[in-house]
């Protein structure tokens, strides 16, 4: 297997994602993150680490399909995006709600 090219946590790490089921996910230390498509597991965790300075348990993903949907009477299809599922450490937090 190829090893990736070293980048930058931010070209990982796009924003988190704040909705009612990834609120509901976070009572359990759990916040969801959208991230590069081309992005690893591994790079993920070390990108949360990094900027955060938590440390991370574990990083489910899961790549969203993007819609086919009509623009101006045009059809036209929104991007697939990657979304990252980062289980913290117990006793590690991260506030999505302010900004880096």
């Amino acid at each position: 297997m190829k090893e990736q090219p070293a980048t930058d946590s931010y070209d990982i790490i796009r924003r988190p994602i704040i909705t009612e089921k990834a609120t509901l996910a976070s009572e359990n230390n759990t916040i969801a993150f959208e991230v590069s498509i081309k992005s690893t597991k591994k790079q993920i965790k070390g990108a949360i680490e990094n900027l955060f300075n938590v440390k991370v348990e574990s990083v489910n993903t899961l790549i969203v399909k993007g819609k086919v949907k009509r623009f101006r009477g045009k059809l036209g299809k929104r991007r697939n995006l990657k979304k990252a599922y980062v289980t913290l450490v117990e006793g590690n937090t991260i506030d999505v709600s302010t900004g880096l």
